[in-house]
């Protein structure tokens, strides 16, 4: 991994802590009825398993060319023919990176272990494919989630069927709701086409999330605005939990055949963009926070790319990011500025959204570069210095002063006496961060984790929680929703594992901050002082 995609990285003289984003939960399948039962992962999980065995492209294909089975090399996956349908055209997609599958036309997905069990099982019985219904039926759910489910797509159904078409209310409530979000360009044909309605009693703008297979409601995103102090702030909330909410918004418009889209970080960018240009356009689940690696098969049609994540310097860096995960060489970037600021904010003003298309630049670039290709990069930092500088504590005033803020790439060491406070310092330092919406991945190498979490959770709530357990539910459920993850190693480790477990955590996550609690419980005693 190059040195600019690692995240920062906090130490404490004695202890390293490490942030990653949550991972999310993976789904869970069989393979048959009548053998051995092969679970596929469902749901994300809240730790990263650091005994995980990583799968590297080459190994994919070699398994792929020994069993004898087609592929396709694409952008970010390997295209091979689903074992779970008749049709050999439906494509089954293979993350180059983490070996993950999704077939698109069954939606069933798995690890790459999970993926070896179903080719042996094919081989096994002879069939030419395996039916997804007989897996469904051996799909587990603990009554827990089942029932969770239950209540989230009640309330799903309970907010959509309430909600209305814009078009269906009076002028004057139409114009108000378009006027509170902004949004008075854009029409009320665009608001229809992407499925937009408007619920009435929060005065939300209501998002669906449709399942690309049959069209079935699996979720919906409100978007509401909240007035404080003279400021308008957008808030949203998303059905099932962010941890279960992966909507490629406008993935439903786009046509099987497109091969360019543009991607943005809004729902309401990507309406501004498609009535403007016309062209193919969809809107990440969590924003500028984390491209979930599960939506990359979905991009695998597009030869061209457009990031386009808003006004700042911080959608800028997100841009690149993501553009390595998609594949460089097809990605363009809108940078950033007073002439290119977010596509809605652009169709308000009156701009040219297609010359602004046009303007953008390619992500890949050459080994060797002139200040003439720095001079807009340059500029930008000048412009934005304080964004430069990073992410600001809230708790930690003093702090800023010191250190200014939370930069990607930068190393960071805490040291001090047994017993002094440094994990509790740094416990909260983090969760600051996380707080902000910074992707967080903790090691935790001397605490387990259950006292970390007890720990944090105190810190969070800012309460005695062992004296008000009445409030535990609530406070747990808000903890729950922080873009937090914990490893599971513990004591000595192997260093080339835990590199692994990190690097696994920044591409699923996109993890900005980790935390190594501490260095010499994690490399032991007689490590400390050699020269590795």
């Amino acid at each position: 991994m190059r040195a600019d995609m690692w995240p920062s990285t906090v130490l404490r003289g004695a202890v390293h802590r490490l942030r990653l984003p949550p991972p999310a939960r993976l789904k869970h399948g069989v393979a048959s009825a009548a053998f051995s039962r092969r679970h596929f992962q469902k749901d994300l999980l809240s730790m990263l398993v650091g005994s995980t065995a990583p799968v590297t492209v080459t190994e994919i294909r070699q398994y792929l060319r020994d069993g004898n089975i087609s592929f396709h090399d694409g952008y970010s996956c390997l295209h091979v023919p689903s074992p779970f349908s008749p049709n050999k055209d439906n494509m089954l997609f293979i993350d180059k990176t983490t070996g993950r599958f999704l077939c698109k036309d069954t939606l069933l997905e798995g690890t790459w272990e999970d993926f070896k069990d179903s080719m042996h099982l094919l081989l096994k019985e002879g069939c030419s494919f395996l039916s997804p219904d007989t897996m469904a039926s051996h799909m587990e759910d603990s009554d827990g989630e089942d029932g969770e489910r239950q209540l989230s797509g009640m309330e799903i159904s309970r907010i959509w069927n309430k909600a209305v078409w814009l078009h269906d209310l009076e002028d004057e409530d139409a114009q108000l709701i378009k006027a509170m979000f902004n949004i008075s360009k854009i029409t009320n044909t665009t608001l229809k086409k992407f499925g937009v309605k408007c619920f009435q009693p929060t005065k939300s703008l209501v998002f669906p999330w449709y399942n690309p297979r049959d069209l079935a409601m699996k979720g919906l995103k409100l978007l509401s605005a909240v007035c404080q102090a003279d400021v308008v702030n957008y808030v949203e909330t998303v059905y099932p939990g962010p941890s279960h909410y992966h909507n490629l918004f406008g993935i439903t418009v786009m046509g099987k055949k497109d091969t360019e889209v543009v991607i943005t970080s809004q729902e309401l960018d990507s309406l501004a963009v498609h009535q403007a240009t016309g062209v193919t356009t969809v809107s990440l689940p969590r924003g500028i926070n984390c491209l979930p690696p599960v939506l990359l098969p979905y991009l695998e049609q597009f030869k061209r790319i457009t990031l386009w994540l808003g006004d700042d310097l911080r959608a800028w860096e997100a841009s690149k990011l993501f553009s390595r995960k998609l594949s460089i060489k097809r990605c363009s970037l809108i940078r950033p500025g007073d002439k290119q600021p977010s596509p809605l904010k652009a169709l308000a003003l009156g701009f040219n959204l297609n010359k602004l298309l046009k303007a953008s630049l390619p992500a890949s670039h050459k080994s060797i570069i002139s200040f003439r290709q720095l001079r807009s990069d340059v500029f930008s930092q000048l412009e934005n210095i304080e964004q430069v500088a990073g992410v600001k504590w809230a708790r930690f005033p003093e702090l800023n002063k010191l250190l200014k803020g939370h930069r990607n790439g930068e190393l960071t060491v805490f040291t001090g006496p047994t017993g002094s406070g440094k994990t509790t310092f740094i416990s909260e330092y983090a969760l600051d961060l996380c707080m902000q919406g910074v992707n967080t991945l903790w090691g935790s190498f001397e605490l387990n984790n259950v006292r970390l979490a007890r720990v944090m959770l105190t810190q969070f709530s800012l309460l005695r929680l062992e004296e008000q357990l009445d409030k535990y539910d609530e406070w747990a459920d808000q903890f729950e929703e922080l873009p937090l993850f914990f490893m599971t190693f513990h004591g000595e480790q192997n260093i080339k594992s835990v590199i692994t477990t990190m690097q696994h955590a920044v591409y699923m996550y996109d993890i900005n901050h980790v935390i190594i609690d501490n260095l010499q419980f994690m490399m032991g005693q007689e490590h400390l002082f050699s020269d590795k």
